[in-house]
C-alpha cells in the first residue's frame, strides 16, 4: 500500500490546493478538517480518488491525541504531513486591542501547529519511510503587517516553531521545514483584485509537495520561501533560504531564479483601480500601492528665488 499524505486543515484555501497537488501526483490523501459538509464537498470534488476525509481538530492537545489515535488505527503507511493550519482573519491596530485578542490568534494559528506535531511526528516515525511533515506559513512573518500586527507575531513565532521542530526532530526519521508563503493567495473571491504575482492555492501546494518528495535528497532549510523558489534543478544550497543554521549568503542579480526576476517585472505593472472598496480581500496592498505610485507619478514642485 502506497503512503499516504496526511493534509491538516484540507478544506481550507490552501488546503484545496495541497490536496488537488498530492492527488494529481498520485498520493493517497487523508484529508482533515472541522467542518463535515466541506469535507463532503471535497469528496464529492474527487470522487474516485483514494481520498479519505477525517473530521477533526488539532486546537488542543487532547484533540491532536485523538486525531493520533484515529489515523494509528487506519493501520495505512504515512508518507507525510502538510499542515495549513489557520485561523481568523480580524483586522486592527495591536495597540487598540486588549491583550487576549493577542493570545486568541497564538491560541488559533500557532499553538495547533504543536499540539499536532507533538503526537503526528511520532506517527510517522511508525510508519518507517522517512516522511517529511511540513507547515506553511504565511505573509508578515518577516516585518511587521500594518493592521495585522497580531497575525505578523503569530506568523514569525510559527518560523521560530518551525526551526525549533526542525531541530528537535532529529531523533526521528523525520525532515521539518516551513515553507513561507510572504504574500496573499489569488482566490476566487478576491480575483477582481488580486496583484498578478501573488501565487495560487495549487502552486503553493505543489511546492509543498516538491518539499515531501525531496525529503531525502537534499540538504534540509528549516525554513524556506515560497517567493524565491528556484524554477528548475536542484532544491540544494539556494541562498533564499531564511535558515538560521545557515551562513547568510546575499544572492546577485545573475542568480535571481526565472519566478523571482517575473515577480519583480510584474509588481512594476500598473494595476487598475477598484471600483468598490468594500470588495477589497483582507490584507490586500492596494491602498499603499496606490500611495507609491502617486508618490512616484507626483511633479516636483518649482522652487522661487
Amino acid at each position: 500500500m502506497k503512503a499516504a499524505l496526511i493534509v491538516l486543515g484540507a478544506t481550507g484555501a490552501v488546503g484545496h490546493g495541497v490536496v488537488q497537488a498530492a492527488l494529481d501526483g498520485g498520493w493517497p490523501v487523508i484529508a482533515i478538517a472541522r467542518d463535515v459538509a466541506a469535507l463532503n464537498a471535497l469528496r464529492q470534488r474527487h470522487a474516485g480518488a483514494d481520498l479519505v476525509a477525517i473530521s477533526a481538530s488539532v486546537g488542543s492537545e487532547a484533540d491532536a491525541a485523538r486525531l493520533g489515535e484515529e489515523l494509528r488505527a487506519l493501520g495505512r503507511p504515512l508518507g507525510g504531513v502538510v499542515a495549513t493550519v489557520c485561523g481568523g482573519g480580524k483586522r486592527g491596530r495591536l495597540l487598540d486591542q486588549p491583550a487576549d485578542f493577542l493570545r486568541r490568534t497564538l491560541d488559533e494559528d500557532l499553538l495547533p501547529h504543536l499540539a499536532a506535531a507533538r503526537h503526528l511526528l511520532p506517527l510517522l516515525a511508525e510508519s518507517d519511510r522517512g516522511g517529511a511533515y511540513v507547515l506553511i506559513g504565511g505573509p508578515g512573518g518577516e516585518h511587521p503587517w500594518a493592521g495585522y500586527g497580531h497575525d505578523s507575531i503569530a506568523a514569525a513565532a510559527l518560523r521560530m516553531l518551525a526551526r525549533v521542530l526542525h531541530d528537535e526532530a532529529r531523533a526521528y526519521p523525520i525532515r521539518v521545514q516551513l515553507l513561507a508563503v510572504d504574500s496573499p493567495l489569488q482566490t476566487e473571491a478576491n480575483r477582481k483584485h488580486a496583484c498578478t504575482q501573488w501565487p495560487n492555492a495549487l502552486s503553493v501546494g505543489r511546492r509543498a509537495l516538491a518539499l515531501i518528495e525531496h525529503s531525502a535528497a537534499v540538504p534540509a532549510h528549516a525554513v524556506v520561501r515560497y517567493a524565491a523558489w528556484p524554477a528548475a534543478g536542484s532544491l540544494a544550497n539556494s541562498p533564499w533560504s531564511d535558515d538560521i543554521d545557515l551562513p547568510a549568503t546575499a544572492p546577485t542579480a545573475e542568480a535571481l531564479p526565472p519566478d523571482v526576476e517575473n515577480a519583480v517585472a510584474q509588481s512594476t505593472n500598473t494595476q487598475g483601480p477598484d471600483s468598490d472598496a468594500e470588495l477589497l480581500p483582507p490584507r490586500c496592498l492596494h491602498d499603499a500601492r496606490t500611495l507609491l505610485q502617486t508618490l512616484a507619478s507626483a511633479k516636483p514642485r518649482s522652487h522661487q528665488t
